[in-house]
């Protein structure tokens, strides 16, 4: 009866009302500072959204209106006479209030960078996997603080739960050891670059462009059309071309002319190339030399680079100057060269039996006069 007779005094009901009025005053003041102060930041950031205002204007957007309410009690309480127990009460009810609020703000802020750096506002130059996985890391560390210390300062001893933690980390790293592999390599990926979504890359015989890079697998689009999937830790131990990269080509080429061609005119051949090359826009001469004498041929190499990444316009340039090459041999009277054999056949008696104007033996499995058959070479 004692306990139900205290709600039945004027003071506890007057205490009631100026805390609940005090509340209500100070929840308004928190209210209108936050609201005011994130319109006039936003306001002075409108057109740009990649500023530091605009930035801090999004996270005070992110006050928690109980959280808010839950400081005004706090506050209005204050002006109360309470117990010794309540006033311990509070502390530690500021603390809980204080810490949820601050992991919203740290929240916000690592979601607003992470999707500023994904979307391209800080110039592309950043990698979306490695700032998503980054900025899950970030998240889990802030919050895993935050429940840690709350319950730290409501006298719960974690030290126990802190080793649990670590020993069912660790359990969960070997099951997923796999995984976490791949994960780790997509964290090398975006930390390394060696690829970036867009690039066309070439790694064993798969050849395409990157379409997606993700915490696990790489995804190509290849030449053929299908999609191709591959491991982020796979792919990391195989050597990997990036043609995107790539500014210049340097080609080597070779033809050959036939034996018959005179020496002067084949020194005229290799000025002639140089000269094609360099008539040809988007090619820078290297060099065009007589390599050296093949089964059937005098061999050319030519060397020259093509002063553009792109494949298309490489074969188009490439075309070109194989038409041109045609022509000016066919000017210097020069053929270009064809497989031949020539048959001879060694021995003491050699009869042949002209045939249409061309030499050739009398039958192919007659001996010689001494018994042994015909050599060919």
């Amino acid at each position: 009866m004692e306990q139900w007779n205290i709600w039945l005094e004027r003071d506890v009901w007057l205490n009631v009302a100026i805390v609940l009025v005090a509340t209500a005053l100070i929840y308004s003041v928190l209210r209108t500072l936050v609201n005011t102060l994130h319109k006039r930041l936003k306001a002075g950031s409108a057109d740009q959204e990649s500023s530091w205002s605009h930035f801090i204007a999004m996270v005070i957007g992110r006050t928690s209106r109980v959280l808010l309410l839950a400081f005004s009690l706090l506050l209005a309480l204050r002006l109360a006479d309470l117990p010794l127990a309540w006033q311990s009460a509070l502390s530690h009810t500021w603390f809980v209030a204080l810490a949820l609020q601050v992991a919203l703000w740290v929240d916000t802020g690592v979601r607003l960078w992470s999707r500023s750096l994904v979307i391209g506002k800080s110039g592309g130059s950043y990698n979306p996997v490695m700032t998503t996985i980054i900025s899950i890391m970030i998240l889990i560390v802030v919050w895993s603080v935050m429940l840690l210390s709350i319950l730290a300062n409501l006298g719960v001893d974690i030290t126990a739960l802190v080793a649990s933690l670590g020993v069912g980390g660790i359990a969960v790293a070997l099951a997923v050891q796999t995984v976490l592999s791949d994960v780790f390599a997509s964290l090398s990926i975006g930390v390394d670059k060696p690829f970036e979504i867009g690039d066309f890359v070439v790694f064993g015989e798969v050849a395409g462009s990157i379409e997606h890079i993700g915490l696990k697998t790489t995804r190509i689009r290849s030449l053929s059309g299908e999609q191709v999937v591959c491991a982020n830790a796979d792919l990391l131990r195989q050597i990997v071309h990036n043609y995107k990269r790539m500014n210049t080509r340097r080609i080597v080429f070779k033809f050959g002319i036939n034996y018959d061609t005179p020496s002067a005119k084949v020194r005229q051949v290799s000025e002639k190339v140089g000269d094609i090359i360099r008539a040809t826009p988007k090619a820078r001469f290297d060099r065009a030399h007589f390599l050296g004498f093949d089964e059937s041929q005098l061999t050319f190499e030519v060397v020259y680079i093509v002063l553009t990444s792109d494949y298309n316009q490489y074969m188009d340039i490439q075309q070109e100057i194989n038409l041109q090459l045609l022509d000016a041999l066919r000017k210097l009277d020069v053929r270009f060269a064809l497989p031949r054999r020539d048959l001879r056949l060694v021995g003491e008696r050699m009869p042949v039996l002209k045939v249409d104007g061309l030499p050739q033996p009398a039958e192919a499995n007659e001996s010689t006069s001494d018994g042994r058959l015909p050599r060919f070479s």
